[in-house]
């Protein structure tokens, strides 16, 4: 067997056959409407303070889903998980703006509908956590639309909609502000009327915040209509599967960011014409009835399935999420989990799990507040507001909940009862049976998809990219597999030899397609290819030239490539993590145990041996000197973690480790060094100069940490 041939060719082949298996048929169109940071803030899901009127349009000829969640509080992490339907913290991608190298099985789910005869685009957003590959879609711009395709062509087409996002709140665009200023009276919002949390202080400055938050909205909902006009005008409204959605929760403080309802819960309506109610739901397509409410429990990773199942096409094994459409949905699902890691320039460790009534929040890092200093969350009026209120003493009842200094380990809400979740049940023995009930479910769900949480980022860092290069997809490969010496054209097989790449292909200076099938060159066209692979640098744009040898690279001109998963999983390092973090540090004898795990030939449990005992309050002279030897651990972060233990009693040696980590070539190792002088606080004062140096950081959340640390010092900045 070719193994070369076959490790490029046989995914490309089945995806081939699920090609001519759904093109026999007619295929309904889909298209989304997406919108950002906003919760289901809308008068169809009983918000009498929102002016919605297309989008509960929208949902009384549909199908509104009620009970529809993220797995993250912020975009990028969601987007991972929406294009591959997978979790961000299976595949690499928890991380905020980070670059993943999924494993080789994922693709962009747009990639089997491309294969399936649909025209593909997405206007504009991507945030996937990688580059978006060639092959993904066949349009991804602010011009791409479904009316470029092909006549007669079924199209999936993604048009995403930013003036909800948070930053329009408080800076709007020039664009937002024509739109909204071309709202009538009766459509503005009423700061004074505005129905805050209990959580919020109640201050102009707040309220002004909520009201241009819905007047946004509002605005969004005409440009909803807008897209919803532009079907109708092209006759294909009873054709076309129309989903709207926003990303997760609203863009203000506790609802952004975090994976409470507010920030994880979003809305989701889905109309579905007639034509395809059958296709849609085969046994019940009286329950997409118009003006449905439906409450199961929805997820985004969800959606890859689903659009999958709605089209024909046979859902992939390594897929995470179900399908809740289409002849192969899944039985409802009993619970959603949620994640929160790094957010910009602060890291957290957070996970979650829901039924439809109870959430269940596990805190791996509690001695984190969450009141961390983010700045450009730090940027919204409503967060500064709370933030003065605080430090002058004037916050009340839940609204101080925000700024404990620590977190419970565990949480445990009735969202039915406090929807706002701020009444934590954990402790109350009356539900300790739903505690551990969902604390299971959440320990499973992470040891089922391989949570990569717990490896700090650095480390995960050079797992996945070792010494920061970008693996490179090899080139590919032409070979003709049959002639036509009449038309004297060729048939030719496009393949790369590395493992989970696509090729995109295309004649001339024509837009790039999908390979799927040997292509015919006739005379006079010019065929070049370029091998894609997820988290991978593009092969470079390979020529057909007729006669040129055919064989496959030598095996020595594949570059080795062990990836990360792999490594973990001939590894019991994530057990061993999840041990060590389910030590109860209040306890007397979890120190020893701390320093035991010092010895670990793995830099991740040495990391938290150490973060722990530092956090525990436990660095006595002896435990520092147990600890001072780690100032040249192998790992930087692991000498990060050390330094900022024994600073308090060894302030030379921890600051000169600190400022060296600031100019290491691993950005995530910088940001780490830039964190500890930051929590240091006085102790980093020496450390000023080198701080000042790293605002000149190429990464920009050094910048921002280090901005942070010198302002609370006293030291003025740009």
């Amino acid at each position: 067997m070719n193994r070369w041939f076959s490790l490029s060719t046989a995914a490309l082949l089945v995806i081939a056959l699920g090609h001519a298996t759904v093109q026999a048929a007619e295929q309904p169109n889909i298209l989304w409407i997406s919108c950002e940071d906003i919760s289901p803030d809308l008068r169809c899901y009983g918000d009498d303070y929102a002016v919605s009127p297309h989008i509960d349009q929208l949902a009384a000829e549909g199908v509104l889903y009620s009970r529809a969640f993220s797995h993250s509080g912020v975009c990028a992490p969601t987007r991972s998980g929406i294009i591959t339907g997978m979790y961000p913290t299976s595949i690499g991608t928890p991380h905020m703006r980070c670059r993943g190298v999924p494993p080789a099985e994922v693709r962009c789910f747009s990639q089997y509908l491309r294969a399936a005869g649909y025209y593909c685009t997405n206007n504009r957003k991507t945030d996937y956590q990688f580059e978006s590959p060639l092959t993904a879609w066949d349009e991804s711009s602010n011009k791409a639309h479904w009316r470029n395709r092909s006549e007669g062509q079924p199209f999936f087409t993604i048009i995403n909609l930013t003036i909800s996002h948070e930053s329009q709140i408080r800076n709007p665009r020039p664009e937002t502000k024509k739109r909204v200023s071309q709202l009538s009276p009766a459509e503005r919002h009423d700061p004074a009327q505005a129905p805050l949390p209990s959580y919020y202080p109640d201050t102009p400055l707040v309220r002004r915040d909520w009201a241009n938050y819905h007047d946004n909205i509002t605005a969004m909902d005409k440009q909803v209509a807008e897209i919803l006009q532009q079907l109708d005008e092209d006759g294909l409204a009873e054709d076309t599967i129309v989903w709207f959605w926003g990303d997760h929760g609203r863009g203000l403080p506790r609802g952004k960011r975090w994976i409470y309802d507010s920030g994880l819960q979003f809305p989701l309506i889905i109309r579905v014409p007639e034509k395809w109610k059958q296709r849609a739901l085969p046994e019940h397509p009286e329950q997409l009835a118009a003006g449905t409410v439906n409450d199961e429990l929805v997820a985004f990773i969800d959606f890859a399935p689903t659009m999958l199942s709605l089209a024909g096409i046979d859902i992939p094994e390594h897929i995470q999420g179900q399908a809740f459409l289409g002849p192969q949905k899944a039985a409802p699902r009993k619970y959603i989990f949620a994640a929160r890691d790094r957010m910009d320039e602060r890291y957290d460790l957070i996970r979650a799990a829901r039924d439809k009534q109870f959430k269940y929040i596990r805190n791996d890092m509690p001695f984190i507040p969450y009141s961390q200093n983010i700045s450009y969350m730090n940027e919204m009026p409503t967060m500064q507001e709370m933030r003065r209120l605080d430090a002058a003493g004037e916050l009340e009842g839940p609204q101080k909940l925000y700024f404990r200094q620590v977190k419970p380990v565990e949480e445990l809400y009735d969202t039915d009862a406090d929807p706002e979740e701020l009444n934590n049940l954990a402790g109350d023995p009356k539900y300790a049976d739903k505690l551990a009930e969902l604390r299971t479910q959440t320990r499973q769900w992470r040891k089922d998809i391989g949570d990569m949480g717990l490896i700090p980022e650095p480390i995960f860092d050079e797992m996945k990219r070792p010494g920061g290069k970008y693996a490179v997809t090899a080139d590919p490969v032409f070979t003709i597999t049959d002639v036509n010496d009449a038309q004297r054209s060729y048939q030719v097989a496009i393949a790369s030899p590395t493992a989970g790449s696509s090729i995109a292909y295309r004649f001339g200076k024509g837009p790039y397609q999908l390979y799927t099938e040997p292509v015919t060159v006739k005379p006079g066209q010019k065929l070049s290819a370029v091998a894609c692979r997820i988290g991978f640098r593009d092969s470079q744009a390979i020529t057909f030239r007729p006669g040129a040898t055919t064989d496959p690279p030598a095996e020595s001109e594949t570059p080795d490539y062990v990836h990360w998963r792999e490594t973990l999983d001939k590894s019991d390092l994530l057990e061993q993590l999840a041990e060590l973090k389910a030590i109860d540090s209040t306890q007397p004898e979890s120190v020893a145990k701390y320093c035991a795990a010092l010895a670990s030939e793995q830099a991740a449990m040495r990391y938290w041996a150490i973060t722990e005992l530092y956090y525990a309050d436990a660095i006595d002279e002896g435990i520092a000197d147990k600890i001072r030897p780690y100032l040249n651990d192998p790992s930087p972060v692991v000498c990060i973690a050390a330094a900022q233990a024994i600073a308090e009693s060894d302030p030379d040696a921890a600051l000169a480790v600190l400022t060296k980590m600031l100019e290491h070539p691993q950005d995530t190792t910088r940001l780490s060094a830039a964190l500890a002088l930051d929590e240091l606080g006085e102790t980093a004062r020496p450390a000023i100069p080198a701080m000042q140096n790293a605002r000149q950081d190429k990464f920009k959340y050094v910048v921002r940490v280090c901005d942070g640390a010198l302002a609370r010092l006293g030291v003025p900045v740009d």
